[in-house]
């Protein structure tokens, strides 16, 4: 396990094996950081002979007008309620800006762009589409859990042909009260409408993670990383 800097985002890196052919970034959500999803590594389960550079970014430290305006780790401002009239417009795109250059190190490293998945969690999540839906270059698959389409307005002008293709993964909790399973179904319906194709999957859970769902990221992972 290392940390990368420079003037990309820190982040924790873990090496599934010698001289990685594939990268999966995944971005934490609000108040979080990148540990907090290292531990799924070793419960994925993913084919020894396919060696991954699994990237965990921290996002910046900001203040977040939802929370009083405490400062802490996010990829963006959220204020009362998320919705596409308050969005932190410059935020996320700050935060895009900065995954792009975590991608765009990984090509430099010699990772075939269709080698790398975006995922995330709630921010992470949101954050995962906001970039991987833009990037001008094939992706291997983005994964979405416990998230939402941001800046769903501004899609359709904004998407790059790269990634129509693309496969999505999206997850929800049926008992989610910080992003509400309506939310998560409209991006879904709003993905679906630009032609995207999304697999969607629900589970008995709140704004969490469950063994369920980490089975079902395994098999879609596999499918992805090839």
């Amino acid at each position: 396990m290392t940390n990368i800097s420079a003037d990309l985002l820190p982040s924790i890196v873990i090496e599934t094996g010698n001289q990685p052919t594939h990268s999966i970034l995944w971005m934490h959500g609000l108040g979080a950081d990148g540990n907090d999803f290292v531990p799924i590594v070793q419960e994925l389960n993913l084919q020894s002979s396919i060696h991954i550079r699994f990237i965990f970014p921290h996002a910046p430290m900001q203040s977040v007008t939802i929370n009083g305006g405490s400062v802490m780790r996010a990829w963006y401002d959220i204020s009362n309620q998320i919705s596409s009239s308050d969005e932190d417009v410059t935020g996320l795109r700050a935060s895009q800006s900065a995954i792009e250059k975590l991608i765009n190190r990984e090509k430099q490293n010699g990772i075939k762009p269709e080698n790398i998945v975006l995922a995330g969690f709630s921010q992470g999540g949101a954050m995962a589409l906001q970039t991987g839906l833009r990037y001008p270059d094939k992706l291997a698959g983005i994964m979405v859990l416990s998230s939402y389409l941001p800046l769903a307005q501004t899609l359709s002008t904004e998407a790059h042909q790269a990634n129509a293709s693309t496969r999505i993964f999206m997850a929800h909790g049926r008992n989610d009260l910080v992003i509400p399973m309506e939310l998560a179904t409209l991006s879904r319906q709003q993905l679906l409408k630009l032609g995207y194709y999304v697999e969607w999957n629900m589970y008995q859970m709140a704004h969490s993670v469950c063994i369920e769902e980490i089975a079902d990221i395994s098999k879609w992972l596999k499918q992805v990383l090839i």
